[in-house]
């Protein structure tokens, strides 16, 4: 998550195996450790003042690691074809990933993209 927050593509080699699998990559996204690099980067161009916080934690068998996370942020680059709105943004989302040798070789996630596109474009946000 903190590479998220720093825009630092150059850090993923320290915690992202080469030939990772992404089993829900954006469209078009390329796979491997250069997939990590493009969504690092996207999040970079698009947000500032990022902070990821994680809600909860838990580690499993056979490296097997679940995540629910929070970001927060605000809009301040195109993001995804989407021009800037300056308006602040928080997502959630889910990752699990298996961890060997201290580097993500799978990764399986899942973003809340209703809410951030309200908050992007002006609209009201559901409860």
């Amino acid at each position: 998550m903190e590479l998220y927050d720093t825009g630092n593509v150059d850090g993923a080699e320290e915690v992202v195996a080469p030939n990772v699998i992404d089993h829900n990559p954006a469209t078009e996204a390329v796979s491997g450790i250069d997939g990590m690099r493009a969504s690092i980067a996207a999040v970079r161009d698009g947000f500032t003042g990022t902070e990821h916080r994680i809600l909860v934690q838990q580690e499993f068998p056979d490296g097997w690691v679940v995540l629910h996370w929070q970001m927060t942020g605000t809009h301040t680059g195109d993001t995804f074809g989407v021009p800037a709105s300056g308006n602040p943004v928080d997502i959630n989302g889910q990752d699990i990933m298996r961890m060997v040798d201290g580097k993500i070789t799978e990764l399986y996630h899942v973003e809340e993209l209703l809410k951030p596109t309200q908050q992007i474009s002006g609209g009201t946000q559901s409860a």
